[in-house]
Parts: structure tokens; C-alpha cells; sequence
């Protein structure tokens, strides 16, 4: 057809339709002016098109509208062709993931096949199911109720009309009317109002914790907007004097490993690396693996930087009790520890810059209250699956929000037990390191602030690292992050309230600190989107409102993700994949705030390697550069040696697991779902339904990578 311009408006009446089409799938519509009512309204008669008697100017709007009727039939067997194309594709998709969830299934690993499997994790399963079971059946007992004329929608919802329905003179025409009647007079009665009552609660919670995440990111905005950042002493050190000039104290730099076989070269090789001078600082390597292949590979490695000048030092402990803590302690009790001032600690995977010394350890000069410093991190495998971009929304907030705001403002945030610099002394005098708990490097944060010492967060001094790729690696990770808080909660209550600092600092530890950030969260995050709302599905008297749902999780994960503005195309599944977390959070708070078997589970972090790949790489091609325990032979060999772990690896068999609590809850969601579309309740509806998806592909271990 020809193309029709803008300028024809006026001469013709209807509407005129440009089809463009390359190919069956490839066509575009122009639609170039809005139709008259008159241009279709409908023949009185079939005969009338062939009338002598039609006036002309009706001749003529008939003619246009079968030429009109014609091109939309086109248009419209277009659109039926693109629309069974995407059909198609969804149709190939669901037999994917159809495929996916039987190799799934065939493997035949849950998580409850771990030999580890506790009793707790039994009892959290068994009240999921008990939850799941009861929607089964309330919402097999609401689709016959609905076929028998029950036809409740969100408008209806309301008291007084459902006492209306339930007593007379409302007739009762059946005995399956009268079940439901009594049933929905128990629902008013007696059930509704104790949901109710809790969802309340929780609402009240999610709002003061809402709340915070406000007054956190109006801080970090003063923060930024002033430009405000902690300044070391003038003349702390001079960068170009040399080593006989400058702020250079005793450094002890200790690297805790245990099996990490992966990462313990790039971890001592960065470290070797640190600008320092040479009789300022000892490196110690605390090695805790069981393995004796490791073992021998760790001590190698530290002989071989021995060689090449490297001040460094090989420990491996006979009894291993007490996890990093009893690493970390033993490791302090060594005589020549008191020689040094300052202890710096990066875990296994952290691979500091060379300038990380001296871009830290000036802040401690004469400033005698200051017992911490503490670099950020930065993560070479963020881009590396949807796993590690919805992490790095949450760490990305926890570093430039939490950590910035708390050290500007309180000096006081919690060690993240690596990537930080510690006066000795505060260490000491706070107690040093103990094994009570699975979060030793909280623990001496909070006891050393109980005694008075500040804190400090540089924000633009980065330490890079690596996060956790596969799903397993990191619901472990978050177990331990969430169950030692509560434990230290318990065994650090009586000593905050007995302390000698002001009320306010109490205030803030209890309430903010613990009980807020470490308790309510995971609490009102699982109770409120996984339990009551699919409940206020099956007993509607009892209601969340929308702006609860939709409107106030959007806005505080549009808070959460604005210091990584990259990861905004991600916000909706991070807000989904967080409400799907929160069983794991849940479960593990309970388990450390009353001491159940799990709470002391301490399980490594998998790590890959992957932080070492680039950089290792980038220093062979570059042309050799002199520097102080660095050799280019051994990276060329070290470069080879990861060639044939990676090819070792791919030769591994690799698996996915079941998560079988992930799942309960996938199918308790999407059964709410079903009955929320009964009732139409718009928002509640798509919620549920992505939400169950989302648990439903967690549940399947659809995000992340494969687990060797």
C-alpha cells in the first residue's frame, strides 16, 4: 500500500492504516487518523449497498469503511501470526523449565539430605506444611463455595455484610451453604481478629524500620551534599620521602584461611605486594585446613615468598576450636605480637592495593581514642550472574549508607571482620578475640565501643574481593550473618545495660543496632509477605492494605538500590528476592536467639578464585615492573597452575540442590494467588503470584551457579 502523509488529512474521511511488512515477523502499523462513529456504524440491511436510493455521501462512507475493514482484517491476521509466534516461545520456555525441574528432581539432593540437617529445620519445615496443607484445602473448599454462588469480591469484604450473609433473615438453601456460612461466621468471629491484630504488628514494625532506611539515606545525602569524610593528621606521612620519612608503626598483617585452596595465592600475593616498609611489618598466614594437600600447598606458597624477601609467616594450629575467633586468638598470643601497634586482617579471597597501609594507618596518628579503620569493599564478580547484582544492591547499601552514616555520625558500626585495622590495644583492653559466637568480628566491635574506642569508615578506600556465586554458598553465608547477631544479642545484653557509656549509645545498640537491624527485619519481612498475607487470602476478613503490599517495599527498594544506580533495571527482583530470603533470615535468627542446634554451624564461604584471574593475568602481559616480593616467573606459573584448576573443575561433576521450605512456601503463595484471583483483589493478586515464582525458581535453584 502507499504510505499516506500527514498533509491528506483533509481529504478523506476514516481511517486510513500503512502496513510496512519485510517479513511475516517483521511488520509495523501506522495508524494516521482516529475514525469517526460514523465511519463504522453498521448497515440497516445487506441490500442497502447496492440501494439506487443511498444518497452518495453515504455510497461513498460505506466504500471506506469495507476499504477500512479490509486493511484492519490484514492488520489483525498479522497480529494473530506474532501473537502465536510468542506462544510458541512460551511454550518452549515452559518445556525448559519443565526439563530443568525433572533433572532437578532426578538428582535427588535437598537440603534436607545434609548430614548437618537439624531438628529446628525439621519443626520450621513442618509448620510451612501445616501452613500449605491448610490453603490445599481452604482453597478447594472456596472453589466449591464459589460454583455454589459464594461470589465474594474485594468490595464485599466487609463486616457488617458478611454478618449479613450469616444470620437471618439470610436463607439457607443447602447443607453445603450452611457449612459455609458457619464457616464465615468462625472467620469473622474468632480468626480474623487475631490476624488482624498481628498483621497490625507487623505493620507497625515494617514501618518504623521503614523509618530508619529513611533517616539512613537522608544522612548519607547530608554526607555527600557536604562532602564530609574522616581526615588524617597532616603530615601522617610523606609519599615521596621514602621509607625514612613519614608515619610507618609496627603493622602485623594476618591472613585466616581454612581449605581455601582456591585463593590462598592471590590472598598472600597481594599482601606480599603492600607498600611498607619491610622491618614495619609481618605477615602472618593462619592456616586452619584439615586438608593435607592444602596444607602443603599454603606453606609452600609462604616458603616461596620467603625466598623472595617477603616477611612472612607460616601457622598452623594442632587444635583447631573456636572457628576465625580461635584462629585469630591464638595467632595474638604469640610473643613477638607485642613488638607491633596495629594487627590488619583480610580473609582469604580479599586482595588489598599495594597503598592500603598507608591510605589507612595515618588516621591512628595522635588520635589515641581511635581503635579501628575500615576499608570498603569492591567485588571483581558482580556481573557475574543475577545472584551477584542483587548481592551487590545489599552491600553496596550496607557500605555507603549504614557503615558511612554510623562512622560519621555514632563512630561506632559493626567490624565486618576483614579489610580493617585494628590498634592492638583496643583489642586487649576490649578483651580480644572470643569463640562464643559465630560473629567474633561484631563481638569485639560492640565490646570495644562498650570500653569507649571510636571507629572510622573510609568510604574511597576499596578492598577487593569476591562474592559468593551459587545460591548454597550464599544461604550458609546468610545463615551465619543472621543467627550470631541474636546469640551475641543475648550474651552482650546484661554488659551493655552495666556499661558506663551514656544512654543514647545503650539506646542505639539495643534498639537500633540489634534489635531493629538484626531482628525485626528478617521477623516482619517473613511474617508479613509469606504467612499473614497468603492467611488474609483464605480469611479476607482480616486485610493488609495496598500501599503495604505495593507502594512502601517499592520505595524503600528504590532507597536501597540508589547507591548502585546500575543495578536499577534489577529493583523488582531484588524486592522479590529479598521477601524470598527472609525465610532463610528468619530461620536463622531464630535458631540464634534461642540457641538451637544450627546456631553455631560455621560453614566457609565457597569461594572460585575469580578475584585473582584478571589481575594475575594483567601483570604477565604488562611488561615487568620492579617490585618487592613480586616474581613474574611466578605468576607465569601461577597463571598456568589456575589454567589447569580450571579445566580440573569443568571436569567435575556439578549439581543443583532442592530447597524443599523455598518450595512449601512457592506453592502456599501461589495457592493464596488462586484465591485472591477469586475475590479480584487486584495488587494482592500479582503480588502473591510473583512472589511465588520467585520462590518457586529459588526453591529450584534456578538463580546462581551450579555447587561442585
Amino acid at each position: 500500500m502507499a504510505p499516506f502523509g500527514w498533509w491528506a488529512k483533509e481529504s478523506h474521511v476514516g481511517t486510513p492504516v500503512v502496513v510496512k511488512m519485510e517479513n511475516p515477523n517483521n511488520w509495523s502499523m501506522v495508524e494516521l487518523e482516529g475514525a469517526s462513529e460514523e465511519d463504522f456504524l453498521c448497515a440497516a440491511a445487506a441490500d442497502d449497498d447496492h440501494d439506487p436510493s443511498m444518497p452518495a455521501a453515504r455510497r461513498r462512507r460505506e466504500k471506506v469503511r469495507n476499504k477500512n475493514a479490509k486493511q484492519l482484517t490484514w492488520v489483525l491476521l498479522l497480529k494473530a501470526h506474532k501473537a502465536a509466534g510468542c506462544l510458541t516461545s512460551i511454550a518452549a520456555a515452559l518445556l525448559g523449565l519443565a526439563s530443568v525441574v525433572r533433572r532437578r528432581l532426578a538428582s535427588g539432593r535437598t537440603d534436607r539430605t545434609d548430614s548437618g540437617a537439624s531438628a529446628e529445620k525439621t519443626r520450621f519445615f513442618s509448620c510451612i506444611k501445616v501452613f500449605l496443607c491448610l490453603s490445599l484445602v481452604l482453597l478447594g473448599f472456596e472453589i466449591a463455595a464459589y460454583f455454589q454462588g459464594w461470589h465474594f469480591t474485594a468490595a464485599d469484604l466487609q463486616i457488617q455484610y458478611l454478618y449479613t450473609l450469616t444470620n437471618p433473615p439470610f436463607e439457607v438453601k443447602g447443607l453445603f451453604d450452611w457449612i459455609y456460612s458457619k464457616w464465615v461466621l468462625v472467620r469473622v468471629e474468632y480468626l480474623a481478629p487475631p490476624l488482624q491484630f498481628l498483621a497490625n504488628f507487623c505493620i507497625v514494625l515494617f514501618l518504623i524500620q521503614s523509618l530508619d532506611r529513611l533517616i539512613l539515606c537522608l544522612g548519607c545525602f547530608w554526607i555527600r551534599f557536604k562532602k564530609i569524610k574522616p581526615i588524617a593528621k597532616q603530615g601522617a606521612m610523606d609519599l615521596e620521602g621514602g621509607e625514612g620519612a613519614g608515619y610507618f608503626p609496627m603493622v602485623l598483617v594476618q591472613i585466616p584461611m581454612c581449605n581455601e585452596r582456591e585463593v590462598y595465592q592471590q590472598s598472600i600475593a597481594a599482601v606480599c605486594s603492600l607498600d611498607w616498609p619491610k622491618s614495619s611489618f609481618l605477615i602472618q598466614v593462619l592456616d586452619d585446613s584439615d586438608d593435607s594437600e592444602t596444607q602443603s600447598l599454603i606453606n609452600d606458597e609462604v616458603h616461596k615468598w620467603q625466598k623472595e624477601g617477603a616477611n612472612i609467616v607460616y601457622r598452623h594450629r594442632v587444635i583447631r576450636e573456636g572457628y576465625k575467633a580461635g584462629n585469630l586468638k591464638s595467632a595474638m598470643n604469640c610473643s613477638y605480637v607485642k613488638d607491633y601497634e596495629f594487627v590488619v586482617i583480610f580473609d582469604a579471597d580479599f586482595q588489598p592495593a599495594p597503598d592500603f597501609l598507608k591510605r589507612t594507618v595515618p588516621y591512628f596518628k595522635d588520635n589515641e581514642d581511635l581503635g579501628l579503620v575500615q576499608a570498603r569493599w569492591s567485588f571483581v564478580n558482580k556481573d557475574e550472574n543475577l545472584l551477584t547484582r542483587l548481592q551487590l544492591i545489599n552491600l553496596a547499601f550496607h557500605f555507603e549508607v549504614e557503615q558511612q552514616v554510623n562512622g560519621i555520625y555514632l563512630n561506632f558500626f559493626g567490624f565486618n571482620g576483614t579489610a580493617g585495622v585494628w590498634r592492638i590495644k583496643a583489642l586487649e583492653e576490649s578483651g580480644g578475640w572470643l569463640e562464643r559466637t559465630t560473629v567474633e568480628d561484631m563481638d569485639i566491635a560492640v565490646r570495644a565501643h562498650l570500653h569507649g574506642w571510636k571507629f572510622i569508615f573510609l568510604n574511597d578506600v576499596e578492598c577487593q574481593c569476591e562474592l559468593p556465586e551459587s545460591y548454597e554458598a550464599y544461604r550458609k553465608q546468610q545463615h551465619r550473618w543472621h543467627s550470631g547477631p541474636m546469640q551475641l544479642f543475648r550474651l552482650c545484653l546484661p554488659d551493655i545495660i552495666n556499661s558506663k557509656i551514656s544512654i543514647w549509645k545503650k539506646s542505639n545498640l539495643i534498639f537500633l543496632f540489634f534489635l531493629l537491624r538484626k531482628l525485626i527485619l528478617p521477623f516482619y519481612s517473613f511474617t508479613l509477605f509469606c504467612i499473614i498475607l497468603p492467611m488474609t487470602m483464605f480469611i479476607p476478613e482480616a486485610t493488609l492494605p495496598s500501599w503495604i503490599v505495593c507502594y512502601i517495599p517499592a520505595t524503600m527498594s528504590f532507597l536501597n538500590i540508589l547507591p548502585a544506580p546500575k543495578s536499577f533495571p534489577f529493583i523488582v527482583p531484588y524486592l522479590l528476592f529479598e521477601n524470598t530470603m527472609s525465610v532463610t533470615k528468619f530461620n536463622a535468627m531464630i535458631s540464634g536467639l534461642f540457641q538451637l542446634g544450627s546456631a553455631y554451624e560455621w560453614v566457609v564461604t565457597k569461594k572460585l578464585g575469580r578475584s585473582s584471574e584478571g589481575d594475575l593475568a594483567s601483570l604477565v602481559d604488562e611488561k615487568p615492573k620492579p617490585q618487592r616480593g613480586v616474581s613474574v616467573p611466578d605468576l607465569v606459573e601461577l597463571r598456568e597452575e589456575m589454567k589447569q584448576k580450571e579445566q580440573k573443575a569443568s571436569r567435575k561433576k556439578k549439581y543443583n540442590r532442592i530447597y524443599t521450605k523455598e518450595l512449601a512456601l512457592a506453592f502456599l503463595l501461589l495457592t493464596a494467588a488462586a484465591r485472591s484471583l477469586m475475590s479480584a483483589q487486584g495488587i494482592h493478586f500479582y503480588f502473591l503470584l510473583f512472589q511465588g515464582v520467585s520462590f518457586l525458581l529459588v526453591g529450584l535453584d534456578l538463580i546462581g551457579e551450579q555447587v561442585d
